[in-house]
């Protein structure tokens, strides 16, 4: 299941504002990417056109940089970003049942949104905080030493709070 991406003028209008100011310095197209991915959520090809025309740099320049970096990406994300570390230290103590946890309970694997648009799950390779693994990340905030149960408690919160 993916998230239907629209572009609106008022966010086009906005991008290309920033990227006004971003041509006044060296190395406009990192910040421009960046200012992208919050305005509209992701950078589809359609936005990576217009700051193709915009910065007079090739699509297939700024698809490298978009599809290279975790940090960017193509197609929309849900309102509540979930992602499980299945790096090597994560997987041997048990992330893939942590990941089987939220992938049961939102009824999406890996790489997809929930319908409602309200959750997105992710496996990635590594967090970064091996000391504390396994370990998942919610909207960008670190839970180390995860267990399934710490995965039930945190959907729990977040279907209390869902479409707030």
């Amino acid at each position: 299941m993916s998230v239907k991406f629209v572009l609106k003028e008022e966010q086009v209008a906005e991008l290309k504002k920033r990227i006004q100011a971003h041509k006044k310095k060296p190395g406009p197209l990192m910040p421009t990417l960046h200012d992208a991915q919050r305005i509209f959520g992701c950078i589809p090809l359609e936005v990576q056109k217009i700051i193709s025309e915009e910065l007079g740099e090739t699509v297939a320049k700024i698809n490298g940089v978009v599809t290279f970096y975790s940090r960017f990406t193509v197609e929309p994300v849900g309102k509540h970003v979930i992602n499980v570390c299945l790096g090597t230290a994560c997987y041997v103590r048990g992330s893939q049942l942590v990941l089987d946890e939220f992938s049961n309970a939102f009824k999406i694997q890996p790489g997809e949104t929930t319908e409602d648009g309200e959750f997105t799950l992710g496996a990635t390779r590594c967090i970064g905080a091996c000391g504390l693994a396994p370990v998942f990340t919610v909207d960008g905030q670190v839970h180390g030493q995860a267990t399934p149960n710490d995965a039930k408690k945190v959907i729990a919160e977040l279907l209390a709070n869902r479409g707030n």
